[in-house]
């Protein structure tokens, strides 16, 4: 079983001033997916919060999955892409650019995502746009693709027919 946790990054879903509408969504895939969400969190818009949440939760909690929406975009606050980068040992591009690939076919804007997906340990850590409809949208595109990914990034020895 894969334990996951979803992180919300987001200044005014931190002060309570806005409703975690992106990580509800998440949550909610990633328990239809057979992914038990155990872990859920909001923080702001700070690398420091946000990279310290990441590292506990893979390093202390040993959660495998881990997905974070909001703060990947290009304003001055979004800086959920600096905060993998610290926290990530590699990234898997091919996930990223498929979620921008899907995105771009509703919207232009998909192309200002720096969102990241990457692997610390044996741990999956996967960045969503804030807005719930991006969220659904970009987590829907890879799911079919993350028991194999999880699997290999766990050690799995068994060859990728």
């Amino acid at each position: 079983m894969i334990r996951a946790g979803v992180l919300t990054i987001s200044d005014k879903g931190s002060r309570g001033q806005r409703k975690n509408e992106s990580g509800a969504v998440v949550a909610d895939l990633l328990t239809k997916a057979g992914y038990p969400v155990e872990k859920q969190a909001i923080v702001p818009d700070d690398q420091e919060k946000i990279a310290e949440r990441l590292i506990t939760w893979v390093d202390k909690d040993g959660l495998r999955l881990i997905v974070t929406t909001g703060g990947t975009g290009v304003s001055p606050s979004d800086v959920t892409p600096e905060a993998m980068l610290r926290v990530i040992k590699y990234q898997v591009p091919g996930m990223a650019e498929a979620m921008r690939a899907v995105s771009l076919k509703k919207t232009p804007h998909a192309m200002l995502s720096r969102a990241i997906v990457g692997v610390r340990g044996s741990s999956l850590i996967i960045n969503l746009p804030g807005s719930p409809d991006g969220a659904r949208e970009n987590l829907s595109v890879i799911l079919p693709a993350l028991s194999h990914g999880l699997a290999k990034i766990g050690g799995d020895p068994s060859d990728c027919t």
